[in-house]
């Protein structure tokens, strides 16, 4: 398969410098593209480097500053936005497999089953009864599909995937492999020396185009729902504790745990291996850097980092002195001697105790 740069440009929307009727045949990373592959270079590492690439065509932005490009060997093609671009031309060259719409005769569906057009249901499926399905929705391998679950147009469910009764799956969703939507929240309540099950009687909503990843564990609330708006993506191995609510296009990264109740604003990134306490508001815009132990309410717009969570700035400060402990130990240690010897010095100069000021005592 290969594709002209003119071809390629009028898909972006870009500007070509250099040869227009110059045919690609791949896409490469930056340090290994070839003079047959497009690549893109989005910052200013990369851009400081174009004369040493081999690669046939680069996407650069528009604004490329005080870059000679007549000067490159290889074909530019300018761009607003030249790591997305990028990306869309790479599956030009690697689309996605269409799926044959079928419903297996071996799947195992339920009563007043209701489904859209062009549906896939592959062998294994379970669907149980009163579930409602839009157009296009592929159910993968495995996949289980509880009592009353409604799922949009156009909804991935990959192998292996179980979503519980009463869970609402909006349209566009991609939901990975293992991942369980609905489970029962950690609700245990004291019963003398004895904890007695909290029963969980709430739903999980997911809104349209969310992607979870592989291995999340989504926990219906204990009461209503626990709700992932808009766009929000997870990566994997990620756990949502009951009645959360995730506000739209935020990030969640790897081994994330969200206790119960919290709420996370829009256009958040929570960072790998985190940790939000619960009932917590984490503020639009905000960052939650890796491994943070959040404990209190982070404000719009801030950065946290840190056990327990700080401001970031304040967080590199002690980041910074971390490593200086052992050896201001020492200091300490012996200024402390040192002013123990100073002390005894006066005292046997004086004889009379030393009162710290410079001073005896009278």
């Amino acid at each position: 398969m290969s594709f002209t740069l003119k071809y390629l440009a009028e898909k972006i929307n870009a500007r070509i410098i250099g040869d227009e009727d110059k045919k690609v045949d791949g896409v490469a990373a930056f340090d290994d593209a070839s003079s047959h592959d497009i690549t893109f270079a989005s910052d200013i590492k990369f851009l400081k480097h174009l004369s040493d690439t081999d690669a046939g065509a680069v996407i650069i932005p528009v604004n490329h500053g005080d870059l000679d490009t007549a000067s490159l060997q290889c074909s530019v093609l300018l761009s607003e936005n030249p790591k997305l671009h990028f990306f869309r031309i790479v599956s030009l060259f690697y689309p996605q497999k269409e799926s044959k719409a079928f419903i297996a005769p071996v799947a195992q569906i339920g009563e007043n089953f209701v489904s859209g057009t062009n549906v896939t249901v592959h062998s294994g499926v379970t669907i149980g009864d009163n579930v409602v399905m839009g157009d296009r929705v592929c159910l993968m391998p495995g996949v289980y599909v509880g009592d009353h679950v409604t799922i949009g147009d156009d909804t991935i469910i990959k192998p292996n995937v179980s979503i519980m009764e009463r869970s609402v799956i909006g349209k566009r969703v991609i939901i990975h492999s293992n991942t369980v939507i609905g489970s029962d929240g950690y609700g245990f309540t004291p019963d003398n020396e004895k904890h007695e099950k909290i029963p969980h009687a709430g739903f999980v909503r997911i809104d349209d185009d969310v992607e979870i990843g592989a291995c999340n564990t989504i926990d219906r609330g204990t009461f209503g729902r626990t709700w992932i708006k808009k766009g929000v993506k997870t990566d994997n191995l990620v756990h949502i504790a009951h009645n959360v609510i995730i506000g739209c296009n935020t990030l969640i990264v790897a081994q994330v745990g969200i206790a119960g109740s919290s709420k996370i604003g829009n256009n958040v990134i929570i960072a790998g291996q985190a940790g939000v306490s619960g009932h917590l508001t984490i503020g639009d815009y905000s960052i939650v850097g890796p491994k943070a132990g959040v404990a209190e309410n982070v404000p719009a717009g801030k950065i946290v980092s840190g056990i327990p969570g700080m401001p970031h700035k304040l967080w590199l400060k002690v980041a910074n002195i971390i490593p200086r402990l052992p050896d201001l130990r020492k200091k300490l240690l012996s200024l402390e001697r040192r002013v123990k010897d100073c002390e005894q010095s006066v005292k046997n100069d004086h004889g009379k105790p030393f009162d710290g000021k410079g001073t005896s005592k009278k």
